[in-house]
């Protein structure tokens, strides 16, 4: 296309059912904000819209095993994710949500116009149902075993275990979360998006037009689906929540949208809430061929945004996206990343543990930056790893970036009082001239990556700037000159153009990191006393940003070193993580897909007589239990275990008051590693029976015995 009127940028919605890693931000958020942030400092008209998925069946399983509603688990997730990437630096110019009315409104009306069209197709299916619970299974609400790694906990679309996606067909024994029995197969009628009658469109749209410009591993993955033939597929579901179907559509009662179809549709909504705020037009971000659509996304998305939701747009009449560049997976220290399995660093976690440490240090927020960029999963899968993390900010950061910063400006105030030293011309040589012709050159080789998606490699271009400025001041070495002023006062010419050059080139670094940095370069130009405006991308390149005889602010470090033991701490936290969610997997009556009793008995069958060995169960019991303040759900117990008290925080304020289980006798788990809940060290875990209704109640012995007493 030809050069854009406007931008309009997208990052997959993230599910608001539990917090977010590092690998997710690496992979749709990241990106896509270097690329915002660039077309902002070309003075683009550019919009970033975003928003949590708030529909599905993820929310509702998550409510389940938080033992409350979906909207209170939407609102509680929505909060997070919106904090943790402004936090982060993410800068959205909106991140809404697909709860709102306004998206309800939008999404409605979407599917009105496609089924007023004829472009859907209306098909009797058979689905499978809790013939005990009354209720259809989406697939999450099936599990079963998996047929590749025989995980007998594996989901109905994906094994969490191995990442096969899977269809509920496929597992073994499949069984119904909500009562555990095995479901049956029953008629239901729904909406179809016939994608095989726009096969052709997408071959040619996507093979032919897109060939050069798409990354390789999205034309795969397109070319793999259509080889395999495309398919009508679902777009209602029988769910309670969700955007509901249009009154006025026969058979709508007890139908969502299916989150597939209503989950994109949230970024027309977002664009909509973003110009009603501003007093803007929506319209032309969506239906004016001039706009650049481009959607970042990671490898799980790519068929829902290069093949499906393209279809809807088609059908709709809104223009396409222009690129879906698409990132593969992070993986974290030689494993897959998953919050699930306890083997993840939690966006949350890591501003809690390095940037309100570093009293909300934004300087640890750019070495996180740093980092996910440099090992950028952008054409195979990355390793995130806490060594890793601590070798690129204490050798490239501390040591190549910010070394120069800070030796330019330190050498500026001890060699030229503190001021911006003249250029001499006169003197001008070949060493001095092809610094200038780098940093030129610096600005072209950035804009065709960024322009290219190629952003690791742009931010290399970046650093690899900064190592060549510390080679010339290496080489010219002014502090040497220095020495020679009584005897030869000719060398402060000398000296005067290589602390020009050198702040100069920081001062284009400031423009240069920008994208990628955005604090750290802000913080270069409040140490250069220049407006942020410098910013600028029309000024990346000039060889004359800050005037001569300006006086400059003294030096500051612009990056602290990571020291071992931070490192070390994080390695331990990790592994403690896992091993903790492992425990609490095998002891829990109810894990994440509220499996019934009757399941967790089927489950402890399955278990080897050695774990079981492992466990140490002994009677307590409760002498005091009280509320914990600003929570609805914990209770802290004080427990006498004969041989001790112990005091163990339990989530059963929602069953139970307080006074009332005073004089209880329980079982504990005593063995459990400590664990802290709201700054409550934890020294055990009650164990629980949950009924059908989800009702808990203690496992106890059946008369007074012993406190201490043993459990086998």
């Amino acid at each position: 296309m030809n050069k854009p009127k406007r931008y309009l940028i997208t990052s997959a919605l993230p599910y608001a059912n539990g917090p977010k890693h590092i690998g997710h931000l690496a992979g749709a958020y990241l990106p896509a904000d270097i690329y915002v942030r660039y077309l902002r400092s070309k003075k683009e008209d550019v919009v970033y819209v975003c928003g949590s998925d708030e529909h599905g069946a993820a929310i509702t399983i998550q409510a389940m095993k938080e033992k409350t509603t979906p909207r209170e688990i939407v609102d509680k997730y929505h909060a997070m994710l919106k904090r943790n990437m402004a936090d982060l630096g993410i800068s959205f110019d909106i991140y809404d949500r697909t709860s709102s009315p306004l998206h309800h409104e939008t999404a409605k009306e979407f599917f009105t116009t496609l089924n007023n069209r004829g472009d859907l197709e209306q098909k009797e299916t058979e689905q499978y149902y809790d013939d005990e619970a009354k209720s259809f299974l989406a697939d999450r609400y099936i599990i079963g075993t998996c047929p590749i790694c025989a995980n007998k906990n594996a989901y109905g679309d994906q094994c969490e275990k191995c990442g096969t996606s899977l269809s509920p067909e496929q597992l073994i024994n499949p069984r119904s979360t909500l009562s555990g029995n095995a479901p049956i197969k029953k008629l239901t009628t729904h909406w179809f998006l016939p994608l095989d009658k726009h096969e052709s469109f997408l071959r040619e749209w996507i093979l032919t037009e897109h060939k050069l410009d798409w990354k390789v591993n999205v034309l795969g993955q397109c070319k793999s689906w259509m080889d395999l033939g495309l398919q009508p597929r679902a777009v209602t579901r029988d769910l309670n929540w969700g955007v509901p179907l249009p009154l006025n559509v026969t058979g709508c009662e007890g139908k969502v949208l299916y989150v597939w179809f209503d989950a994109p549709i949230g970024y027309i909504s977002a664009t909509k809430q973003w110009a009603l705020d501003n007093n803007k037009d929506w319209r032309p971000y969506w239906q004016d061929k001039d706009t650049k659509l481009v959607h970042f996304i990671g490898k799980d998305n790519i068929v829902f945004h290069a093949i499906i939701f393209p279809v809807m747009l088609k059908l709709y009449g809104n223009i396409l996206p222009n690129n879906v560049p698409s990132n593969e997976f992070m993986n974290l220290e030689g494993d897959k990343m998953s919050t699930s399995r306890g083997w993840s660093i939690e966006m949350d976690d890591y501003i809690n543990d390095f940037v309100k440490k570093d009293n909300g240090s934004d300087q640890m927020v750019d070495a996180l930056r740093y980092y996910l960029t440099q090992i950028a999963p952008e054409t195979k899968d990355s390793e995130f790893t806490w060594k890793g993390f601590q070798d690129a900010v204490n050798s490239e950061l501390v040591a190549i970036f910010g070394n120069f910063v800070n030796r330019a400006l330190v050498l500026m105030h001890k060699l030229c009082d503190g001021k911006v030293p003249p250029l001499h011309l006169d003197i001008l040589d070949d060493v001095d001239k092809k610094m200038f012709e780098d940093i030129k050159n610096t600005k072209i080789n950035i804009e065709n990556l960024i322009e290219g998606y190629k952003f690791r490699d742009a931010l290399y271009e970046v650093i690899d700037l900064s190592r060549k400025g510390n080679k010339y001041m290496q080489d010219k070495q002014p502090w040497i000159l220095a020495k020679t002023m009584e005897t030869n006062p000719a060398v402060q010419k000398s000296i005067d153009n290589c602390l020009h050059i050198c702040l100069q080139l920081t001062a284009n670094l400031a423009v240069f990191i920008n994208p990628f940095l955005p604090f750290t370069a802000k913080k270069i130009c409040h140490l250069i006393k220049v407006v942020d405006k410098i910013l600028d991308w029309e000024n990346a390149g000039k060889p004359k940003l800050v005037s001569v005889g300006y006086s400059l602010r003294p030096p500051e470090l612009l990056f602290r070193k990571i020291e071992d033991e931070e490192v070390q701490e994080q390695v331990d936290k990790l592994n403690a993580k896992k091993l903790r969610m492992e425990n609490e997997q095998k002891l829990t009556a109810a894990n994440t897909t509220a499996i019934s009793s009757s399941q967790v008995a089927e489950a402890k069958l399955e278990i080897q007589f050695d774990d079981f060995t492992k466990i140490d169960l002994k009677v307590g019991t409760i002498l005091m239990a009280e509320k914990i303040e600003k929570s609805d759900k914990l209770l802290k117990l004080e427990v006498d275990l004969g041989y001790e008290k112990r005091t163990i925080v339990s989530g059963i304020a929602l069953h139970f008051d307080a006074e009332d289980i005073i004089g209880k006798q329980v079982v504990v788990v005593v063995n459990l590693a400590p664990r802290k809940m709201r700054g409550i060290e934890s020294q055990g875990m009650i164990l629980m029976a949950e009924d059908k209704v989800g009702k808990l109640h203690f496992v106890k012995p059946d008369t007074m015995i012993d406190a201490g007493s043993s459990v086998s």
